[in-house]
């Protein structure tokens, strides 16, 4: 017998979370979850998870804010273990470990710059040891800045991006490949900047199109071990790197250029990251998934 409360409820994509207009706002990189107005979701509330990841063992890289949070709190409720690597933004990775923890499965949040490729080696080696294994990689920190010309763009600037956002990639999956196994999985964040990408952001776009080939390279290496390697394809997401890094008088109408004329919510992401890495994806490698909210269309 089904009744209305078995019934699921569609709501219009357009008007389901927050659209602009939103009020001028600006942060201190990297952000924080506190001080975003209005707040993101990450599913918090909303997300259940049916036990497609029990038993497994995740690393996030990024984890503490923003996608990295949503992901951690969904694969915690689909029943793995999740551990999150963050910069320095430790009361979000705090908030982060305790919504983890909350799920019932084991937590590890500790501060690691990607930049270093022994740092990301020592991530990769804490995990296995407090947790056994690792079966998920999720790669997913990056830094980014606006910059009006490329002649403002400082030299250490743009090392910094490329060492995070590129370097910093293949170091994890350089010490996560030694001890993964068949079935396991590693997911890039590169986005629909690879694709594209906005003159202000070009470093941070050039790394994400550079993301989007490594994927396509790895995963051919990769599956000779058995494992499989995609990436998600963000569009514009609400997260603290939004007024962290864009001018604020941008930050009102932000993702309206797509064709849901809002951005995404963090929430609205973890569900592909969480098919990916689960046996539901056994046949899908070397893919980019866009969730882009039609700007792939554009």
């Amino acid at each position: 017998m089904t009744t209305d409360t078995d019934n699921v409820t569609l709501e219009d994509p357009r008007t389901q979370y927050a659209t602009p207009k939103f009020k001028e706002q600006k942060q201190s990189l990297p952000g924080s979850e506190d001080e975003l107005s209005p707040k993101a979701d990450h599913g918090e509330k909303s997300y259940k998870g049916f036990g497609r990841l029990k038993g497994l063992n995740a690393l996030i890289t990024g984890g503490d804010s923003g996608i990295g949070r949503a992901i951690a709190i969904a694969y915690a409720r689909e029943g793995a273990n999740v551990a999150i690597t963050y910069l320095n933004e430790h009361e979000d990775a705090q908030t982060t470990k305790k919504l983890i923890e909350d799920a019932g499965v084991k937590a590890l949040a500790f501060s690691a710059d990607q930049r270093e490729s022994q740092n990301c080696r020592d991530a990769v080696d804490k995990v296995v040891k407090e947790f056994g294994s690792l079966n998920i990689l999720v790669n997913n920190a990056a830094w980014q800045k606006t910059y009006e010309k490329i002649t403002d763009i400082p030299d250490d600037e743009l090392r910094r991006t490329f060492q995070t956002n590129i370097e910093g990639f293949f170091y994890f999956c350089r010490a996560a490949i030694e001890v993964m196994h068949p079935g396991d999985s590693i997911i890039n964040t590169s986005s629909v900047q690879g694709y594209g990408p906005s003159a202000m952001l070009s470093p941070y776009a050039a790394t994400k199109g550079a993301i989007t080939n490594f994927t396509k390279s790895f995963s051919k290496e990769a599956m000779e071990k058995g494992v499989r390697v995609n990436s998600v394809a963000p569009g514009p997401v609400w997260t603290p790197l939004i007024p962290a890094t864009m001018p604020k008088e941008d930050i009102p109408e932000f993702g309206s250029s797509t064709l849901f004329k809002r951005p995404a919510q963090p929430a609205e992401l973890a569900p592909v990251y969480v098919f990916l890495a689960s046996g539901d994806a056994s046949y899908v490698t070397g893919e980019v998934y866009g969730v882009t909210g039609g700007m792939m269309q554009v």
